[in-house]
C-alpha cells in the first residue's frame, strides 16, 4: 500500500487529498480531491485511478467530483449526499482494491450524517490505515454541524476498536490547535511530544496511529473517569459535549 497525500493549497489551505495505490497493480483511490489544481495530472497519470471517493458532503472535500468523473470517468464512491455520488457504500461493507488491499466503510456519523471513514488493510505487508475526512483529526474531531455528542462518542468508539498500529489520515491539518487545546483539558507525555512536533513540522499526517490519538486525543478519552470527575461530567456524552463546546470558543 502506498500512501500520497495531497495539500490542498486553496482556501485556507489545510485540507488534505489523499491517493491510495495497491502497489502490485497500481489500481488506486483518489480521496477527497477538492481541488482539482493542487492535484498534478503527473501524479495521476502513474496510477489506474478507479474511483473518486469522498469521507462526506462539504465542498472542501467533494468539490471535485465533477471535474474528476468528466476526466477520469470512473465511479464517485461516498455519503449519500456527495454530489454525483455513484455507490454508497453500508457499514461494515469490505470493498477490494487491486490484489492486495481491503477496505471497510465504517460510517461515522456527527460531523455530516453521511461522514464515511475508509479502513485499509493490506493482506500482503500487514500495513493499516485509516483515513477520516471531518470526524477524527489528530488530537481532535469535528464540529457536530449535523449530529450530537452522542453520535460523535459512537463514531469515535468505533475508530478505537481498529488495531491499535493503524495509521490515521485526517481530512486537515489542525495538530497545533488541536494540541494546544488538549493541553488545557489534559496532560501526558505523548500530548506534550506531539505538541513539539507539530511546532517544527507543518504536516503531521500519516505519523500518527490509533493508538496514539487514545493517548494525546481528549475526544477519544471521554470514558476517563479522571477527566470526567475533573469536568464534573457524569457520562461520556457529557463529556464530549463540553469537550466540543470548549473547543469551539478556544
Amino acid at each position: 500500500m502506498h500512501v500520497q497525500y495531497l495539500p490542498m493549497r486553496w482556501g485556507r489551505g489545510d485540507n488534505y487529498a489523499y491517493l491510495i495505490t495497491d502497489e502490485s497493480t497500481k489500481d488506486s483511490w483518489l480521496i477527497d480531491p477538492a481541488n482539482p489544481e493542487d492535484i498534478p495530472e503527473e501524479t495521476l497519470s502513474k496510477v489506474n485511478v478507479v474511483n473518486i471517493v469522498n469521507t462526506h458532503h462539504h465542498y472542501d472535500h467533494a468539490g471535485g467530483n465533477g471535474h474528476y468523473k468528466k476526466l477520469l470517468k470512473v465511479p464517485i464512491v461516498g455519503g449519500k449526499d456527495c454530489p454525483s455520488v455513484d455507490v454508497v457504500p453500508q457499514d461494515g461493507e469490505k470493498i477490494q482494491l487491486g490484489s492486495n488491499l481491503e477496505i471497510t466503510a465504517i460510517h461515522t456519523p456527527c460531523h455530516t450524517q453521511d461522514s464515511i471513514c475508509y479502513y485499509f488493510a493490506d493482506n500482503k505487508t500487514g500495513e493499516k490505515a485509516v483515513f477520516t475526512g471531518d470526524t477524527l483529526f489528530t488530537a481532535g474531531c469535528g464540529r457536530f454541524f449535523e449530529g450530537e455528542p452522542s453520535e460523535m462518542v459512537t463514531s469515535l468508539n468505533k475508530l478505537a476498536q481498529l488495531p491499535r498500529t493503524t495509521v490515521v489520515y485526517p481530512g486537515h491539518e489542525y495538530t497545533k490547535g488541536n494540541a494546544k487545546f488538549a493541553l488545557s483539558v489534559m496532560d501526558n507525555e505523548p500530548l506534550r511530544q506531539l505538541m513539539d512536533y507539530s511546532d517544527k513540522n507543518e504536516f503531521t499526517t500519516g505519523k500518527y496511529t490509533i493508538e496514539d490519538e487514545l493517548a494525546f486525543n481528549p475526544f477519544m478519552r471521554c470514558d476517563d473517569d479522571e477527566l470526567k470527575a475533573k469536568f464534573h461530567c457524569s457520562d461520556d456524552i457529557q463529556l464530549m459535549g463540553l469537550f466540543r463546546e470548549m473547543k469551539n470558543n478556544f
